[in-house]
């Protein structure tokens, strides 16, 4: 089975803007944990516009399941990695200003620097994965950092989905195949949603983990939103 790993960026960003600590954080995690979630990821950035580094810290001690911290490995990062000890890093060449993830590795141009990274979280027991599209060339030279598996970045995929272009996925199961082989796990995440997941999961051979924030959360709250206002309506008359 594919493990799902819940992205809580954006139960952060909902209670960083009213400031305070509504919704709880630590408690979202550990019930998506009691819902049957199998991991819990966030993307630590350095404006912590969304998940804290703090956040990061209280959350090592509480989530049961898998922890995986997402995020550009600048030395803030890593030392905030090593200091919390997740199951799993995945790298993500982010840009400071980026508003979300928009870009894989470059595993060719960056593999010395990545290999370095990649060495340091695995002697800490870490496992490691690195955010990164389809090209071939790159996954192999993804194999030669060392690291334990790739995130395959699915964007492309899930926006030609959208217009019913099935054929989108072709790069990725050429992509996973050929990371298999290499002895690279596949894990995968943006833009997968309650649309597309099963069929992107059927044709990607031995996918391991899939780490979904934004469409999960907005999905739930329109799946519970009818609910919610129910609940409020009996307790109001």
């Amino acid at each position: 089975m594919t493990k799902l790993s819940v992205n809580i960026n954006k139960i952060a960003t909902l209670r960083n803007s009213r400031g305070g600590n509504v919704p709880n954080l630590l408690k979202v995690a550990a019930d998506i944990e009691s819902f049957g979630g199998q991991g819990i990821t966030i993307h630590p950035r350095p404006d912590e516009r969304h998940i804290k580094y703090q956040d990061a810290r209280e959350l090592a001690s509480v989530v049961k399941t898998e922890f995986n911290i997402e995020g550009n490995p600048t030395p803030s990062f890593i030392d905030l990695v090593l200091e919390t000890k997740p199951t799993q890093v995945t790298l993500v060449p982010d840009a400071i200003d980026a508003i979300t993830s928009n870009a894989g590795w470059d595993t060719i141009k960056h593999q010395s620097f990545l290999q370095e990274v990649i060495k340091e979280f695995q002697q800490n027991g870490i496992r490691t994965s690195v955010f990164i599209g389809t090209d071939l060339k790159l996954i192999e030279a993804a194999a030669k950092t060392g690291s334990d598996r790739i995130e395959l970045y699915t964007e492309a995929f899930a926006a030609q989905f959208d217009f019913g272009n099935k054929e989108a996925i072709k790069p990725y199961t050429e992509a996973a195949i050929l990371a298999n082989n290499l002895g690279l796990g596949i894990n995968a995440g943006h833009d997968l949603s309650l649309e597309n997941i099963q069929f992107f999961k059927e044709n990607i051979p031995n996918l391991a983990e899939v780490s979904i924030g934004h469409a999960l959360i907005t999905e739930s709250l329109y799946l519970g939103l009818e609910n919610v206002v129910n609940m409020y309506l009996h307790r109001l008359k």
